[in-house]
């Protein structure tokens, strides 16, 4: 049997070991001074020099946004049905309330047209998700958010590197979450980053990432010795942040190859029995993190992939069937019809073209 193609892969490159290993050679493993430089590095590759805090998580930095947002017990957040988890439980530590909205049936992504439905008296922010890598519609989402006087938060787990009408993700809104988990495009092990507009919101948001504490006027000795407001251990650690600027040094390598991967996907897939999902709009960059398709027998096709040692998998599930929310739950048609049609196909470093043409076979086979 062919070599098994596994459905995600840590990438890990030789410029990232060499970091790490300088980096354990010095005075600082937790937090220091490679995190304020991948801060840095970071927001002008990306975030067009907004400010920008790391964390440990995503989950941790969404978190933030949401504090920094001003979120409070019982307020209303648009968010997205379809989505990872991590987008929408830390609503639940605040004791928000998630309003969830449908999906999109090309792009899997927030459904505009349902986001003006649900805006209230009480919706505090517009949280979205660009699923797969394909960013949402932002301009008709800034639209909503202005007239109802309210922040968009962007959950970019899955679209580092993709832009809107010639504007990166992460310079648009007034939060932008990445996340730098161990199989996303940019790894640091586990990590995030938050950045927004407002500069004002920086200390604090290093203070609530580390206790509530004010942990460069400590370290410089002249802390007032007082928290005043609740904190969380939800700092970066050198050696993570290592692995990133790493990361960074071999961007370019790595976007251009997993634009190849989609691309291939996307050729090949045309013409056959099923839907490739977020390759037809002109006006945004698609990120390439998941190769998503769907199709109506969506398990006979699982099960052929099986067989020819190809791993797919659904990943991510609607939100509203899990039991945390119950009290939340509604009714989205958009998501009622697809939810057991899509597919995630395997894309990911270790893959190259060949591998592509050799599950892009299988599928014209038929299952």
């Amino acid at each position: 049997m062919s070599e098994k193609i596994v459905l995600f892969h840590p990438h890990i490159t030789d410029r990232m070991r060499a970091r790490v290993a300088a980096q354990l050679n010095t005075r600082w493993i937790g937090q220091g001074p490679a995190v304020d430089e991948f801060e840095a590095a970071f927001s002008k590759k990306f975030c067009n020099n907004l400010s920008a805090a790391s964390t440990g998580s995503g989950t941790d930095a969404l978190h933030l946004a949401y504090m920094l947002a001003g979120i409070k017990k019982d307020d209303e957040v648009i968010t997205p049905l379809f989505t990872c988890t991590a987008t929408n439980i830390p609503l639940l530590y605040i004791e928000a309330k998630p309003v969830f909205a449908d999906v999109q049936l090309d792009t899997l992504n927030i459904n505009t047209d349902h986001v003006k439905q649900l805006i209230t008296n009480k919706t505090k922010a517009i949280i979205c998700v660009h699923y797969g890598g394909l960013p949402c519609d932002m301009d008709e989402l800034q639209a909503i958010a202005d007239s109802a006087g309210i922040p968009i938060i962007e959950d970019a787990a899955h679209a580092l590197g993709a832009t809107y009408k010639g504007r990166s993700i992460g310079a648009i809104s007034d939060f932008t979450m990445f996340s730098f988990q161990a199989i996303k495009s940019l790894t640091t092990g586990d990590g995030g980053m938050l950045s927004f507009k407002n500069a004002w919101l920086l200390p604090k948001a290093k203070r609530v990432r580390w206790f509530g504490i004010d942990r460069a006027a400590k370290l410089n000795s002249n802390w007032n010795n007082d928290i005043f407001e609740i904190g969380y251990k939800y700092q970066m650690t050198d050696i993570a942040a290592s692995m990133g600027l790493g990361a960074l040094e071999g961007w370019d390598d790595m976007w251009n190859h997993r634009q190849s991967l989609f691309k291939a996907y996307k050729e090949g897939l045309t013409g056959t029995d099923v839907v490739f999902v977020g390759g037809n709009k002109t006006d945004r960059t698609h990120a390439a993190w998941l190769c998503t398709v769907m199709t109506h027998n969506r398990l006979g096709l699982q099960r052929k992939l099986t067989e020819n040692n190809i791993e797919s998998d659904q990943v991510h599930y609607r939100n509203d069937r899990y039991s945390i929310v119950a009290d939340y739950r509604g009714y989205y048609p958009n998501m009622d019809k697809i939810e057991n049609e899509y597919l995630i196909l395997p894309m990911h470093m270790k893959m190259t073209v060949g591998d592509v043409e050799r599950v892009v076979d299988v599928i014209k086979k038929g299952w």
